[in-house]
């Protein structure tokens, strides 16, 4: 099926787990986890896993992932949880209640791309979006770990 994926990261994770100790951080990747469910929620997403400092979630159009890594990027920065996050649109298989396919593996080195705070696109969303309100600027092209071409990225704006 065609979905549009997001995966989140907690920026510098390992360092921050190490620093107030394992119940403090116990109680910050909940708080984490409450926001991005909630959230993903209310943009009509399906959460389909915490992937531990991250989440991976799948939309039904482009235009609602943007708005939740962006909405998720602001409501995390303030619960003093910065994150990267990268959206791609493309065809996924369906494992159960987990999903699987290219269209992942792309998401995924897309948000592990950008940095602190950004969302990263790939020029597929980037392209379905036109006409709308983003704003993009471009990241250049990039070679995604497992992937033969090189794919146009861009940073969502705003």
């Amino acid at each position: 099926m065609l979905a549009t994926i997001l995966f989140t990261d907690i920026v510098d994770s390992t360092e921050r787990a190490a620093g107030p100790g394992d119940l403090a951080w116990k109680r910050l990747l909940d708080r984490h986890d409450e926001i991005c469910r909630a959230t993903i929620a209310s943009f009509d997403g399906r959460m389909i896993k915490s992937t531990g400092d991250g989440v991976l979630a799948t939309f039904d159009a482009p235009g609602r992932a943007l708005r939740c890594a962006d909405v998720l990027r602001s409501a995390l920065a303030e619960a003093q949880l910065p994150i990267r996050a990268g959206v791609h649109t493309g065809e996924i298989e369906l494992r159960g209640q987990d999903v699987d396919g290219i269209g992942v593996h792309i998401a995924a080195r897309v948000s592990a791309l950008a940095g602190c705070g950004e969302v990263l696109a790939s020029r597929t969303v980037r392209d379905l979006v036109a006409g709308s309100d983003y704003v993009f600027a471009s990241r250049g092209a990039h070679r995604l770990k497992g992937l033969p071409e090189k794919w146009e990225l861009f940073a969502v704006e705003g």
